[in-house]
């Protein structure tokens, strides 16, 4: 009998080892080398969810989420709308009163036009439009309510700081949110795999976090017909962006992070949209090399 138990112990631990995280070395080697000359600071995790490999570099350590911070709000915004305090064609009015400068186009409405959330969400998501990301974070209760729902997903490092009382300081150092590249690749495997609020409500941030305007970055390094979910974030020292992409071999997520970098540009050539591009098309080279090899980026 002691046996048995001995030999069904050992085998389910097996089985679990097959499904435990293995770093991908080769990914990490090349990774490594995109970054060596690099002037910023950088943090970087992939997970491969299919073949369960995964490379970490710096990857708990916390910076700046600039506009990916709208993820954690799309989810807080879901939230009310899960709990019937919103409803998605719920309609609203512009005032602008709220015109704030920035990305976006809501800054743009005459004063008293009419739109309804739904609208917001996207507007948020697909323009990064500041205006309507502000009125959503507002409409899902503000960093305290956003960020205990991130801490029940075991995100803790995960904050929004932007007008919530308590994180001030965390606001000076910061901005707007917080994150690890772990976490944020994190969020969106579990929305990928139905387990943000619901399956049904996860399907539907799903969509609308297909529809990216800013398509320069990473996303230029997939073919066209490859679907991805992602957001960009920048600011003048920082840039930013998660993605999951639905691969032919596999589903694959990756989040990037900089912070304190040197090059402060706001075109494509800016160091760090450079280094973006670069990776994005190492990692779909080195899993999908049998698919559509992507010439190196330039």
């Amino acid at each position: 009998m002691k046996n048995s138990v001995a030999f069904l112990f050992l085998l389910l631990l097996q089985i679990g080892n097959l499904h435990a995280q293995r770093t991908d070395k080769a990914l990490e080697k090349k990774i490594h080398a995109a970054i060596a000359e690099f002037q910023g600071e950088f943090a970087f995790y992939s997970k491969h969810l299919k073949q369960h490999k995964e490379v970490a570099i710096n990857a708990d350590e916390l910076y700046p989420t600039a506009s990916v911070v709208k993820i954690p709000i799309l989810v807080g915004v879901f939230q009310k709308i899960a709990n019937g305090e919103l409803r998605l064609d719920q309609q609203l009015t512009y005032r602008d009163s709220r015109a704030y400068g920035g990305s976006g186009i809501m800054q743009f409405y005459k004063d008293s036009t009419q739109t309804d959330l739904a609208t917001l969400i996207g507007l948020m998501l697909s323009y990064s439009d500041n205006v309507t990301s502000i009125w959503c974070q507002e409409l899902a209760g503000g960093g305290l309510a956003i960020n205990p729902i991130m801490e029940s997903l075991d995100l803790k490092y995960t904050k929004v700081n932007s007008r919530t009382a308590g994180r001030e300081e965390d606001w000076k150092k910061y901005g707007w949110g917080q994150t690890t590249a772990r976490e944020m690749s994190q969020l969106l495997e579990k929305i990928r795999l139905g387990k943000v609020i619901s399956p049904q409500y996860s399907d539907k941030m799903y969509r609308f976090l297909k529809n990216q305007f800013y398509n320069g970055r990473s996303l230029s390094q997939f073919p066209a017909e490859i679907n991805c979910i992602s957001k960009t974030g920048s600011l003048e020292d920082v840039r930013t962006e998660t993605v999951l992409v639905n691969a032919p071999h596999g589903d694959f997520v990756f989040t990037l992070l900089t912070k304190n970098n040197k090059d402060q540009s706001w075109d494509n050539t800016n160091e760090a949209e450079i280094l973006t591009r670069k990776i994005a098309n190492i990692i779909w080279n080195h899993y999908e090399e049998n698919y559509t090899p992507y010439p190196p980026v330039n």
